[in-house]
């Protein structure tokens, strides 16, 4: 049956998660099949849109306890992730906390700071016992979840585009963990959909010659290599797949110890298409695409390469720049939302 497409692929090994989900979709996708999910620091600005009867509220209430906007950005980020892990915790806890996590991600403005990026995590991780916390692959973040494994909280490396990226996050895990003896659940997450957008980008403002067909697999083509890295190496993580834009960004995935995080959008797309369920997380990429991507697209070579960036290089590669302004105009939306209601409260009627 289409509607156990998600069951079905399960049985592949290959899980899925909830991506910044409404209360219904939510609920949608756990029946669907879901094990956990995801939020980033634009979910609030998502569900302004998605949602409005249910932020209007919850801003209306913290704006009249919380007079520092970005707290109050905070306060409302902790309400509606709240909502959501309470959703996952049966699940978290028949799984003796194998599944059911959320993650959340702080305000990326703070990123390049490792302390802040602490602070938030120990504060964040009040929120619900299926926290897991979100944490940037580049320098400071790596600092960060080093100083974080012996607090013994899951953690979801994100905004990994590159090789490099990935070998040098597990490598941080694995020394730390060995040097603390504490193991929390570390899940690695490749951004496909996002990586795919920033290097069409590239291939069309700077006019590359190059067959789009190839363009459209580079994404996917890094993140096969990541995964063989990652197995080849045996590092104690979970790849989690993140940002699709398109049903491929799922299925590519399939057949291996995999996670995949999308948004209800794309649960629906694949349920409607049920589409043949095989293994193409080990399927073999043809040497000639790989040369030709690496020959004309500097940003691939440096995603695909075991050397393509320095770790000091990590935070101003384009791909996660891309990523990261996603994030950031999403916080502006809900400060900006805070102001208006703000205002509107402070107004007599």
């Amino acid at each position: 049956m289409a509607n156990d497409y998600f069951h079905r692929v399960a049985a592949t090994g290959t899980q899925v998660w909830v991506n910044n989900p409404t209360l219904a979709d939510l609920r949608k996708a756990i029946e669907a099949g879901a094990i956990s999910g995801t939020t980033n620091p634009a979910y609030g600005s998502k569900l302004l849109k998605s949602e409005p009867e249910y932020m209007t509220p919850v801003i209306d209430r913290i704006v009249g306890e919380v007079a520092d906007n970005g707290e109050a950005a905070d306060q409302i980020y902790q309400v509606i992730s709240r909502r959501f892990m309470d959703e996952f915790l049966p699940l978290y806890q028949e799984s003796g906390g194998r599944q059911g996590f959320v993650t959340m991600q702080d305000d990326p403005r703070r990123d390049e700071e490792p302390d802040m990026i602490i602070e938030s995590t120990l504060r964040h991780a009040k929120v619900g016992a299926n926290y897991m916390a979100k944490i940037p692959v580049i320098e400071s973040g790596i600092e960060a979840m080093t100083r974080l494994v012996e607090h013994n909280i899951p953690i979801c490396a994100t905004e990994v585009f590159s090789v490099a990226q990935a070998v040098a996050m597990c490598d941080a895990y694995a020394r730390t963990s060995s040097a603390c003896g504490k193991s929390p659940p570390f899940y690695l997450t490749h951004i496909t959909g996002i990586y795919d957008e920033e290097i069409q980008h590239q291939v069309a403002t700077q006019n590359i010659d190059i067959d789009p067909e190839l363009v459209q697999q580079a994404g996917t083509i890094a993140m096969r290599k990541q995964y063989r890295v990652i197995k080849e190496r045996g590092y104690d993580t979970i790849m989690l797949g993140g940002g699709a834009r398109g049903t491929h960004h799922f299925t590519e995935w399939i057949g291996g110890d995999t996670h995949i995080t999308i948004n209800w959008s794309t649960f629906e797309e694949l349920i409607e298409l049920d589409p043949p369920i095989v293994n193409r997380i080990d399927a073999d990429d043809d040497p000639d695409v790989i040369a030709e991507l690496r020959d004309k697209i500097p940003d691939f070579r440096r995603a695909y390469d075991d050397d393509g960036l320095t770790l000091q290089e990590f935070a101003s590669y384009a791909p996660l720049l891309r990523f990261r302004k996603n994030f950031i105009d999403g916080c502006d939306a809900v400060l900006s939302e805070i102001e208006k209601r703000r205002q509107t409260l402070a107004t007599p009627s």
